[in-house]
């Protein structure tokens, strides 16, 4: 039995295996008489097959063949990554169980269910904790990135009734500019009370977050009582000549911390707090006190003199005075009238502070009268603010005298007691001394 050889492959370069024999043959010569005729040679050879035709493929499938062995799979679109690019509303996914894994029980008593239970209930509060830690990384709230530290001291001057404050550094403050920098001051706030009142403010310093202001402001006209009811903010802003400027942070302080006499210093954090409305209405709810305080203060000095036989008053200064104008300031003056009425010598008027709530005069007047007669006379001051072509504003008043009450006339008696000595005192500012209202017509 022969086996038959399958024939070679198609090539486009060499001849088919047969077509020497078929198609060039060549014819014996003669000088072979041993070789057999060429046409029984060709009568006993058995008989050839044509060649195999080629296969025909198209050029899609060559390509597709040699680039692409496997299946061909779509390309993932970026929506398959993140979902809400759909164009088609989708359905959220359901939210993830957690499974708590419970110990196998092998048949224990009930103890031994009881402490399992134990400790599914202490897993429970650790998991909450563990999710509370998380929400706390995951969030991205300005309000609680760093804002840098404040350092400062507070002194209160019982003697002088001033608030020395001293503001020192800040360190690491917020970048607020596009240079990564940032102009930093620090502005001083007294509540409650009018804003622009008790505000006062330091230097600005350019470009740097660590600024060193070594600056001391003072409050005058603080009071005991004020100590234990006032507190004190510290904002840090940013100043920008072209736009508003912005809010860094603040801390608070509440004076009744401070002790009399004595210097404290703080390094505090700045923080970011939420005024509270509620509270700012209760404060103006409270009636007289608050309106009182709104009006503002005034330090005035009693001398009697023995040697010229004269009264000598000092208007020092005021603070904290209300703003009357549309600026939020004031124009202040103070006017002096001692009572009764003695003429043109009786009433005096100092010189206008402009644009200020808390201007400082330092002007004395005199009033010749003698001291049997002194005790009966009433001083009368009043502050006002001045308008140029229109009627002044009454700001707020006081009367010293025999018929006053408190600190008035503690400090009428104190001037008629000690006489040639100066006493200073502050007062608060009322309604006495206003002019008479128009009866409506």
């Amino acid at each position: 039995m022969s086996v038959s050889k399958p024939p070679p492959p198609h090539s486009h370069f060499a001849p088919p295996p047969n077509s020497s024999t078929s198609h060039l043959s060549i014819p014996p010569s003669s000088s072979t008489p041993s070789s057999p005729a060429p046409s029984r040679a060709a009568s006993s050879a058995p008989r050839s097959l044509p060649p195999p035709s080629p296969v025909k493929i198209s050029m899609q499938e060559h390509f597709a063949i040699n680039v692409c062995p496997g299946p061909i799979m779509p390309i993932p679109q970026i929506s398959d990554f993140f979902p809400r690019f759909h164009d088609f509303p989708m359905t959220p996914p359901p939210p993830r169980e957690k499974k708590i894994l419970k110990e196998p029980d092998f048949g224990l008593s009930n103890g031994g269910d009881t402490d399992g239970e134990n400790k599914e209930k202490e897993r429970k509060p650790m998991e909450e904790d563990r999710g509370e830690r998380q929400e706390g990384v995951d969030s991205d709230d300005d309000d609680e990135t760093y804002l840098g530290t404040l350092e400062f001291t507070l002194l209160f001057d019982h003697e002088n009734n001033c608030l020395h404050c001293t503001i020192h550094k800040a360190k690491g403050l917020k970048a607020m500019d596009s240079n990564g920098l940032a102009d930093p001051y620090v502005k001083l706030h007294l509540l409650p009370g009018a804003s622009k009142a008790n505000k006062l403010r330091t230097k600005t310093l350019k470009n740097t977050l660590n600024p060193v202001w070594s600056e001391t402001l003072m409050y005058h006209g603080i009071t005991a009582i004020d100590m234990t009811t006032k507190t004190l903010r510290l904002c840090v802003c940013d100043m920008d000549r072209l736009g508003r400027n912005e809010f860094i942070g603040e801390v608070r302080v509440a004076l009744k911390k401070l002790s009399k006499g004595e210097s404290k210093r703080f390094k505090m954090g700045l923080e970011r707090i939420t005024q509270n409305k509620d509270i700012n209405k209760e404060t103006v709810e409270q009636g007289t006190p608050v309106a009182e305080e709104e009006r503002g203060r005034i330090l005035v000095s009693l001398c009697y003199s023995p040697e010229k036989s004269c009264l000598l008053v000092g208007i020092v200064r005021c603070a904290h005075l209300a703003a009357m104008d549309s600026n939020g300031y004031s124009d202040p003056f103070v006017k002096i009238v001692l009572q009764p009425d003695m003429g043109k010598k009786s009433k005096y008027k100092t010189t206008v502070k402009k644009k200020t709530l808390n201007p400082e005069f330092n002007e004395e007047f005199v009033y010749e009268v003698p001291h049997d007669q002194l005790a009966k006379k009433t001083l009368e001051i009043s502050v006002w603010d001045y308008d140029l072509g229109m009627s002044n504003d009454f700001i707020g008043g006081v009367e010293l005298g025999i018929h006053a009450k408190g600190v008035r006339l503690k400090h009428w008696f104190e001037c008629l007691k000690h006489i040639g000595k100066k006493v200073e005192y502050w007062h608060t500012l009322t309604q006495q001394g206003a002019p008479p209202e128009p009866p409506p017509q």
